[in-house]
């Protein structure tokens, strides 16, 4: 039995497990195989260990998803020092942020429902947070405006990967371009000119909006 149980454990040191190692093993997992494929026993499988071995590096299933969560908005967070300015770090931070989940749609669920509560998003949060009120944001402004940005970048990139029309599906640009020209003269015209429907133009443009919105009202 002790040889056994020594084995076991040799098996997961001769791996070289890590925190990090776990969770960029998850995060390929429900790349290929979605949420509902992640399990302890097949993150192990995956990794070549005992599921029990796992443990060693994250408590629980719950902890795992945080760690995910982690994974996409720690990887979109920029560098910042003294002289970062707020609207190119937000600016930077959405797109790098709209970028991963769209690389990692399995992950968007998550992002709409698990807060940030692990270390390394807290220390980001806190980073950001320290840049706004920085630049002249009341803290309560701080948090609205990175709250407001994060809705919208994962409400974005929800859409994006969930809405996809083909151009003679309804609402594609041939469907568009054969309705009845008398009553949709705008929405056939951009139909046949193709404007309007760029997801990454469309996003920029709404993501600019924000950050002036931002600058308006961070002091008002």
């Amino acid at each position: 039995m002790a040889k056994h149980q020594a084995a076991r454990r040799g098996r997961g040191e001769r791996v070289g497990l890590s925190r990090q190692q776990i969770l960029d093993a998850a995060l390929g997992l429900v790349d290929r195989d979605g949420l509902k494929g992640l399990t302890m026993r097949s993150l192990g499988q995956e990794l070549g260990v005992e599921a029990m071995t796992l443990y060693h590096y994250v408590p629980n299933k719950d902890a795992l998803l945080d760690g995910l969560v982690e994974q996409v908005f720690t990887a979109a967070t920029p560098a910042m020092d003294g002289s970062a300015d707020w609207r190119t770090a937000l600016q930077a931070y959405a797109t790098a942020l709209r970028e991963g989940l769209l690389r990692h749609p399995a992950v968007l669920p998550l992002a709409t429902s698990r807060p940030a509560v692990t270390p390394a998003t807290l220390d980001d949060l806190e980073a950001l947070l320290r840049l706004l009120t920085a630049g002249g944001f009341p803290l309560g402004r701080a948090l609205h405006a990175l709250n407001s940005l994060a809705v919208f970048v994962i409400g974005h990139a929800t859409a994006e990967a969930q809405i996809v029309v083909g151009a003679e599906e309804a609402g594609g640009a041939d469907w568009l371009a054969a309705l009845e020209a008398e009553r949709y003269p705008l929405l056939i015209r951009a139909a046949i000119e193709g404007v309007g429907a760029d997801d990454a133009e469309r996003f920029a443009f709404a993501l600019d909006a924000l950050l002036l919105g931002f600058d308006a009202l961070r002091s008002g």
